[in-house]
């Protein structure tokens, strides 16, 4: 897949602007994650307990890390239950063809 045009795209995080380059098909992902991060930003700065920008910004970010860890974990463990049943399928369906072949 060859990406397109690169297009800027001004986002607004902890109330200040940032200028990013990206390629036109990413805009819409990139805002999205970058409202994202501010909504979490928000949510740290409003507990209170961090201060500086820089904590606010590293705790925030370990916040989504651990998310999005927590959630491939979970994909991961729906694909190895969706492949066992499988499997387990695909066997009964051969035991079925296996009864069929040795009753004719």
């Amino acid at each position: 897949m060859t990406l397109g045009k690169s297009v800027q795209v001004n986002l607004h995080i902890l109330e200040k602007d940032y200028v990013v380059a990206c390629p036109e098909e990413e805009r819409d992902t990139l805002m999205a994650s970058a409202q994202y991060l501010n909504e979490k930003v928000k949510e740290v700065r409003d507990a209170g307990k961090v201060i500086s920008t820089e904590r606010m910004l590293v705790i925030s970010a370990l916040n989504i890390i651990h998310e999005y860890l927590h959630y491939k974990q979970e994909k991961e463990q729906y694909r190895d239950t969706f492949n066992h049943e499988i499997a387990r399928l695909q066997e009964k369906i051969d035991m079925a063809l296996l009864e069929i072949n040795n009753s004719t």
